[in-house]
């Protein structure tokens, strides 16, 4: 279970250096908090606290391929700050949000642009090749494709619970495409680190899956 009081200190530290080291700016503990309370809303499954988390996490073992690492950690705080299953829209309001909250905190308009990018970045997990921020925000975003058998498991069952209004065969569907999307991609994963020790196991994962929603269901053995 994640601790509230040690994300909060890890937000103060993102929002801390997004504001320049000079810079000063309102206490971030409401920040901070409202985000929680965001991440905390019942309709969520997988878009937790804990993954919020985890994302933080796997930041802190790619910051070295960021040009700004704390601009990063801000948007991963921001990516589905807002988030409604049936919505479509959730990235576009997350990145708005952050475009609201992050100059009222003493952000700057070019740092808080950014943020505002990497979020709408987690519609396509596209990033460009020379854009260092948002392949390490993908990466940590995506790093859950590579988990142990027992913990993919998990996160997709969990990702079925957050869409329980979706009949199944509707979500088999659209499940699907999501998957192949990801796995026409050229690589999922643009960081030397994710390439390194991801890749493989989540191509692997996302195939397994892919298999499973077939309408025949995977091949005997």
């Amino acid at each position: 279970m994640a601790d509230p009081d040690t994300l909060r200190d890890r937000f103060a530290r993102a929002l801390t250096g997004a504001r320049g080291a000079d810079a000063a700016g309102p206490d971030p503990a409401p920040y901070a908090g409202d985000l929680l309370a965001r991440w905390r809303e019942p309709q969520r499954r997988y878009h937790t606290v804990e993954h919020l988390t985890a994302v933080l996490d796997h930041i802190d073992v790619l910051e070295e391929h960021a040009a700004d690492p704390d601009l990063v950690r801000l948007a991963a705080w921001f990516h589905d700050a807002v988030y409604l299953p049936e919505r479509s829209e959730n990235e576009e309001r997350s990145a708005r949000l952050a475009g609201r909250a992050l100059p009222e905190a003493g952000v700057g308009a070019a740092a808080t642009a950014e943020v505002a990018r990497l979020v709408r970045l987690t519609v396509s997990h596209d990033p460009g090749p020379d854009d260092r921020n948002g392949q390490v925000l993908c990466d940590a975003d995506l790093a859950i494709l590579a988990a142990p058998p027992a913990a993919y498991a998990a996160y997709t069952a969990a990702v079925r619970q957050e869409y329980h209004f979706v009949p199944d065969d509707a979500f088999r569907a659209g499940r699907a495409a999501v998957l192949r999307r990801l796995l026409e991609l050229p690589r999922l994963f643009r960081t030397p680190y994710g390439r390194r020790a991801w890749e493989a196991t989540a191509r692997y994962n996302l195939t397994g899956e892919l298999e499973m929603l077939s309408p025949n269901g995977p091949p005997a053995p």
